[in-house]
């Protein structure tokens, strides 16, 4: 039987997940598909050290979801911290709700494509754990510290507040700039140090850029946010602006105890935007040890592709009816208070289960 997150010797070789992890270092990857934040990008770093040269390309779930990426999608494709896309060849991931069961990790792989799945704060964690061994991650040590934490919700406020270099770093990633992020790679692949690529005028000129933002978003909150129930819902759906749970709830403070983001676009079918999408977090600086709530059941209730982890976790809006059912048709606007109202209905239960 494979387990998922067991990580063991067979024979004097290392297993995760039930994968040989020597086996997968002789894997043929040609490109790579990553999600287009800090997690994402030091995962594909890690990657590009094992297969050097291969492009990559960074997305976001809901890219996966749509289709977006099926172009890039053969058995020599990896597949790092997104949805798991059955035409890859290497899957890696740390989503509570991308868990393959061993019947499903074995399925796939009797099918050409490889799951390396563990419970880990951070996918960038779990390709360090399965190359460390056949290639050198030294280097890259000095950034999985902070990546864990941002990625697992285990930063402090003042950590979030600070000018730390790579929290200031992964706030310039966007995976619509693709040129920079692809020049922010090559010197993480290259061995660029966290305190000495902040330095780089390409780096400095987008954390600049970053702060700016950062203020202009912090005064943004306070006209999009409204607390219902312990609940901050942030409604940035038209604005083209994301931002994650640490701004929200860190700015909100107290009064949360999680966070509802809207954001994307209606039209986003036709031209080529985010999909109508939300994410959920629970107030970390609040509830260091878990939130009170297991947010997966908000981001699952309607969109089957939804998921994450508990305490962070985001799907698309779907069509609902008035009943709540999920429709076959385009979303509309009216949909996200149709989802919002269903998602809120959830978590108003939350004290009596």
């Amino acid at each position: 039987m494979l387990v998922a997150n067991a990580k063991s010797e067979v024979q004097g070789r290392t297993t995760l997940g039930g994968v040989l992890l020597a086996d997968i270092s002789k894997m043929e990857i040609e490109r790579i598909v990553a999600d287009g934040d800090l997690d994402g990008m030091l995962a594909a770093a890690i990657l590009r050290r094992v297969w050097r040269g291969v492009p990559v390309r960074f997305s976001h779930p809901a890219e996966v979801r749509r289709g977006d990426v099926d172009d890039w999608m053969t058995r020599g494709t990896a597949v790092l911290d997104l949805p798991f896309h059955p035409d890859c060849g290497l899957h890696i991931d740390h989503h509570l709700t991308n868990k393959p069961t061993p019947s499903q990790q074995e399925a796939a792989a009797a099918d050409g494509c490889q799951i390396v799945w563990d419970d880990a704060l951070s996918a960038a964690r779990v390709c360090f754990n399965t190359f460390r061994e056949v290639t050198d991650l030294g280097d890259i040590e000095a950034w999985m510290g902070m990546v864990d934490k941002l990625d697992g919700g285990k930063v402090s406020r003042e950590e979030f507040l600070s000018d730390h270099p790579i929290v200031w770093i992964g706030r310039t990633i966007d995976a619509s700039d693709d040129e920079y992020c692809q020049a922010l790679l090559h010197q993480i692949v290259e061995g660029g140090a966290p305190q000495d690529l902040v330095n780089l005028q390409f780096v400095a000129e987008k954390i600049a850029d970053a702060k700016q933002e950062f203020r202009h978003l912090q005064s943004l909150l306070d006209e999009c946010t409204n607390v219902v129930d312990r609940m901050a819902i942030v409604r940035l759906d038209e604005r083209g602006i994301r931002t994650n749970g640490y701004l929200v709830t860190g700015h909100v403070g107290e009064k949360c105890d999680a966070c509802m983001i809207i954001h994307g676009f209606e039209d986003a079918e036709s031209d080529g935007k985010w999909p109508l999408s939300a994410s959920f977090y629970s107030n970390s600086f609040l509830h260091e040890d878990g939130g009170v709530f297991d947010l997966t059941e908000m981001a699952t209730a309607f969109d089957v592709d939804g998921g994450g982890h508990a305490n962070a976790c985001g799907c698309r809006i779907q069509p609902l009816s008035d009943d709540v059912e999920v429709e076959k048709r385009n979303v509309t606007s009216e949909d996200i208070e149709r989802n919002i109202g269903a998602w809120m209905a959830r978590w108003g239960r939350r004290s009596s289960e």
